[in-house]
């Protein structure tokens, strides 16, 4: 994400979405997480400086309207935006193409997790059949902590997925990441088969 709006071209982007009407800082933050699918939001302390920075050149205005500073696009402002179009047409292209590209990998991590747990599963079935197989039925607890083992991998799928769309997961974070699921799925088999 930070090579897209790098060199000040964050400005440039929030000019444009108060070009689209009166918004407060929060409202942007979320407009720039929804462009990104949820994948990139920027805290208040990247947004609220720049808008600071912009009221100070006199391209955006603010008012206080029910206890928060609601920014407005100034005639100036307007001006830049059309002196940047061009700017603006290549930097809505690099967002679209950051988008595919982060969603691409979200869904790739998804996949390889999925998968992951689908074979954790699936052995600890199969440790648990042979447990019960091992020892007949005198014995329920092999197959009770094969389910907790279960659950414990559902739930490690589920956060893994709910932590790849976090905002601001950069291609080396989700690389460290997979490294490490793979590990911990070697690990499980090493125990799992003895």
């Amino acid at each position: 994400m930070t090579a897209v709006f790098s060199h000040g071209r964050l400005r440039l982007y929030l000019l444009k979405l108060l070009a689209e009407g009166p918004k407060h800082g929060y409202e942007l933050i979320r407009l720039l997480e929804n462009r990104f699918l949820g994948l990139y939001a920027p805290s208040a302390g990247t947004i609220y400086p720049r808008l600071q920075r912009l009221e100070a050149e006199g391209l955006v205005t603010h008012e206080a309207a029910g206890g928060r500073k609601v920014y407005e696009i100034t005639d100036a402002g307007r001006a830049e935006l059309t002196q940047r179009a061009g700017e603006l047409a290549d930097l809505e292209r690099e967002i679209h193409a950051s988008v595919a590209d982060l969603s691409s990998l979200a869904t790739e991590i998804e996949e390889q997790v999925s998968g992951s747990v689908r074979d954790i599963k699936r052995e600890l079935r199969e440790a648990a059949q042979q447990s019960r197989r091992g020892r007949g039925w005198e014995s329920a607890r092999p197959w009770t902590q094969a389910g907790d083992l279960d659950r414990a991998a559902g739930e490690l799928a589920a956060e893994i997925r709910r932590l790849a769309r976090h905002p601001g997961l950069t291609e080396a974070d989700v690389r460290v990441a997979l490294a490490a699921v793979h590990r911990a799925t070697a690990e499980v088999r090493r125990v799992l088969r003895g």
